[in-house]
């Protein structure tokens, strides 16, 4: 496929503009339909990025048949049931993590997935960014092993908002969203399944519905183990930290920044083309579908971290 591939993006939030903001720099990429849940926001937003078809209803895009590939930046809930869409639409897709809340659902994705023989992947940042893939590339290369890793997911977020401090229409989920991508990735790196997982949470918040503190241990079959906690009720710095501890040393990775045990910057802007993990992660998504290669953060290759997931909800049930 040399012609520019032409791209419809569901979810004109948060995470919608940042994936907006990484094809910019993608050559040969054009976004040509943006889908929200409120016209007069979304086209303020395809005003801004010159996007010529605005619409509420993801059908009115997958009916385009210049459309070649969408990008589904939409509520959790609807991951799945959206994903399906595309791929029996006969586009390729990728979806934000995660690709489903019910295990089942995944797994039907898979087979569509399989008969058609399109191009889906899921949102698993972790892999992409280059802090992450420095640690990947000194294992690959027999430098360095996991004994275990220790991670915080930490965030404020006792109303329902989003990133951008907005309200947001559905509710987040620490399991299914935000384990995810420490799940994924400690089975990605280790190159070794996870064999033991363990749960336990904290209360049922009054109106949210959901459990405002977890903690989650792994073993993968290799032995390498991990530990991580999870939170909303973190009042203070934000987001995910990791701890590699290894049997030649310790990396601390800080979203795309990453340290040595001792807080010695180790420099990590040669790794890839890109500092920006969702933009690498769009940049595999287009190179799969022009190569037509199965790609990083394929529904296979992430299906069994939400097999992981499934076990831990029955656990904490």
């Amino acid at each position: 496929m040399n012609k520019p591939i032409k791209v419809a993006l569901a979810g004109a939030g948060a995470f919608g503009i940042k994936h907006l903001d990484g094809i910019k720099n993608i050559e040969g990429v054009e976004v040509v339909s943006l889908i929200g849940r409120e016209l007069a926001k979304t086209k303020e937003v395809a005003d801004k990025y010159g996007i010529g078809h605005v619409t509420t209803d993801l059908n009115e895009s997958l009916a385009l048949k210049e459309v070649d590939a969408v990008i589904l930046c939409t509520p959790t809930q609807m991951h799945a049931s959206q994903t399906l869409a595309c791929l029996k639409a006969g586009k390729h897709v990728q979806v934000e993590i995660p690709l489903c809340d019910v295990y089942k659902d995944g797994q039907e994705v898979l087979r569509v997935q399989q008969e058609t023989g399109l191009v889906a992947m899921v949102g698993h940042t972790r892999r992409f960014n280059p802090s992450h893939q420095w640690v990947n590339h000194k294992i690959k290369a027999g430098e360095f092993n996991i004994q275990q890793m220790d991670v915080q997911t930490y965030f404020f977020r006792r109303t329902n908002m989003n990133a951008l401090g907005q309200a947001r229409s559905w509710t987040d989920h620490l399991l299914w969203h935000h384990a995810a991508h420490t799940v994924d990735l400690f089975a990605y790196q280790c190159g070794s399944p996870i064999v033991k997982a363990n749960a336990v949470q904290g209360p049922i918040h009054p109106t949210l519905g959901i459990a405002m503190d977890m903690s989650i241990q792994l073993k993968a079959a290799n032995g390498a183990i991990c530990t991580l906690s999870l939170s909303f009720n973190n009042d203070g710095p934000l987001g995910t930290y990791f701890r590699y501890i290894g049997d030649t040393g310790t990396y601390l990775a800080r979203y795309d920044d990453l340290f040595t045990g001792k807080e010695e910057k180790i420099d990590v802007s040669q790794v890839a083309v890109s500092m920006n993990g969702i933009e690498l992660q769009d940049r595999e998504f287009f190179a799969a579908i022009r190569e037509g290669r199965e790609p990083n953060s394929s529904i296979a290759q992430v299906l069994p971290c939400y097999q992981v997931l499934h076990d831990l909800e029955q656990q904490l049930a």
